[in-house]
């Protein structure tokens, strides 16, 4: 009697778990969107849909997360991915600390010109008290902060002649992404900063109007086989552009706590990966990714710590005048932890 007593008991509490759980379930939406600037093919776009995949299977396709690619949710304007993002037009992002760094202003850490001297020193900061601060941040602006993918150093490359020091980037007219900081800091090396579309960008190449470009060898210049532009690339790591992958935390909070954790693995997964593709070939030894660049004709110019010490003291004044608008404590944190990481 007693053990029947126990499993009409036990069936009772199944029966108030599993439909409240199945409500939930019901309740979820056909299709949830996330905003990825780039194309499908792109490394960064690729990482995104990895994220997604991972998600449907792992949810027996509870969570359908459709990935929109190339600015399609925002229309093409890169800068409004984090308020459509907050107000819930896209319910997950994979997107770039520098297109959100002009609503986030601390997110500018990472466009401080030669700030990080390698990936090692990224991952101090992004994985210590810094990176807690900014997912705090983010949140409280209706974000969560899933994982930190990566889209690589931003390296340059012109159709001109070598540049191994500030002086050769004097009247270079050079393409860079329309943030504030990236014009300063062309502008404190003497270059003429061009704001303009990759498109567009790739045309004014061809025909010799822009001289050069900046962003990452893996996740942009390789696919893009830039030589076709370009004879001259510089390995000189000013700016690191981490990716971030999110969720709005309304989204969020919709979903089971089961199933919470299935999408915080799986983004972790997710980023893990796409951030080794876009290292590969760039930390010594394995240094094939150069190699691509010198066997499609171009001249590599890879910067010692001494000759980045030179651009970097070139840029000084960009350094004092974006500080603030980081955020002083914030900027001392993260100076620690890679002074830490050395």
């Amino acid at each position: 009697m007693i053990k029947r007593s126990f499993a009409l008991i036990t069936i009772a509490a199944l029966a108030l778990i599993l439909p409240a759980a199945g409500i939930a379930a019901d309740n979820y939406k056909k299709e949830y969107k996330m905003s990825v600037v780039v194309g499908p093919k792109l490394p960064w776009g690729a990482g995104a849909t990895k994220f997604a995949d991972l998600v449907r299977e792992r949810t027996d396709g509870r969570i359908n997360i459709k990935v929109y690619t190339s600015s399609s949710l925002m229309a093409g304007k890169q800068t409004n991915e984090f308020l459509i993002h907050r107000q819930g037009v896209a319910d997950f992002c994979f997107a770039s600390t520098i297109n959100w760094s002009t609503t986030i202003k601390p997110l500018n850490l990472f466009n401080l010109p030669f700030f990080f001297p390698d990936y090692k020193a990224l991952d101090a900061v992004t994985g210590g008290e810094v990176g807690t601060e900014l997912a705090d941040m983010l949140n409280q602006k209706g974000v969560t902060l899933l994982a930190w993918g990566e889209n690589g150093f931003r390296e340059i490359t012109n159709s001109k002649h070598a540049i191994a020091k500030p002086a050769d980037l004097e009247g270079l007219k050079v393409r860079v992404v329309g943030t504030p900081i990236f014009i300063d800091t062309m502008k404190a090396l003497g270059a003429n900063p061009v704001n303009m579309n990759w498109g567009d960008a790739q045309v004014a190449f061809q025909q010799g109007v822009v001289d050069g470009q900046e962003n990452p060898v893996v996740a942009i210049e390789i696919p893009v086989k830039i030589w076709q532009f370009h004879k001259y690339a510089t390995i000189w790591r000013y700016v690191i552009d981490p990716l971030m992958l999110t969720v709005n935390n309304k989204a969020m909070a919709s979903f089971t706590p089961e199933d919470q954790e299935i999408i915080r693995k799986a983004a972790i997964e997710a980023a893990t990966e796409q951030r080794s593709i876009v290292r590969k070939g760039l930390i010594a030894p394995d240094l094939s990714a150069l190699e691509t660049l010198r066997s499609n004709g171009m001249e590599v110019v890879e910067l010692d710590e001494t000759a980045r010490a030179e651009f970097r003291a070139k840029t000084g004044d960009v350094y004092q005048k974006w500080t603030p608008v980081v955020g002083e404590e914030l900027v001392k944190k993260a100076e620690a932890a890679i002074a830490a990481s050395r």
